[in-house]
């Protein structure tokens, strides 16, 4: 077991202006000072974070068995601009030819009014639909493990991990989103333990996928 976590808190000292235009994501700066559990208080620090007005997101995982009785679960390809365009200058390793481009389990960000546990299980149902083409109850969808933070040290996004089995002759084309970056997008189903290898061998390289990948086998 590990021991209690600290109860360390931060103050804010000065919150700074920046341009808060009609861009996707904020900059948020700030100047911090961490209390700690004994009560002391550090020196005065800046820190960014990174905000948004949706911030947390579902990932859900469809899967069936066939008629072997061997787990398929579907994934989805994407583009992710901050990876297709990482400087050339900043890389300690040679990229793939393929950079940006990714297998995902679908996802999408939650909205005002799903901001319920109910609201989740709404969100997680719509962006099944739009993403992968199963339209699905709500209440069909089962959690796949606990919430996690994707990535704690610019963003306070949530992900809410989600699963769901589904007749494949049900699918149907996804309707999307409408942005260019989900267009001409693969839809593909692949058996668990080959989507696991393909992770294990980073051909799978989306964090959140691999995690929801495991939980499914752990089931």
């Amino acid at each position: 077991m590990l021991p209690a976590l600290p109860k360390h808190h931060l103050k804010v000292v000065e919150e700074r202006p920046l341009d808060t235009g009609p861009g996707f994501l904020r900059l948020r700066r700030q100047i911090l000072r961490a209390e700690y559990e004994d009560g002391s208080l550090s020196e005065p620090f800046e820190y960014d974070a990174v905000d948004r007005s949706k911030l947390d997101a579902v990932v859900i995982v469809a899967h069936f068995r066939d008629a072997a009785g061997v787990r398929h679960v579907f994934l989805r390809s994407c583009v992710r601009p901050p990876l297709l365009l990482r400087p050339v200058e900043g890389r300690p390793i040679p990229e793939k030819e393929t950079l940006g481009n990714l297998w995902e389990a679908p996802a999408g960000l939650v909205e005002e009014d799903e901001r319920t546990p109910e609201g989740l299980l709404r969100c997680a149902a719509r962006e099944l639909l739009e993403e992968v083409g199963f339209e699905v109850d709500p209440s069909s969808l089962a959690p796949l493990g606990p919430s996690t933070f994707p990535a704690p040290g610019i963003i306070g996004e949530r992900h809410f991990f989600f699963h769901v089995e589904v007749d494949v002759a049900s699918r149907g084309r996804p309707p999307e989103d409408g942005s260019p970056l989900e267009r001409h997008a693969l839809v593909e189903a692949i058996a668990l333990d080959a989507a696991l290898e393909l992770a294990r061998r980073g051909a799978i390289e989306d964090e959140k996928t691999e995690l929801a990948l495991r939980r499914l086998a752990e089931i």
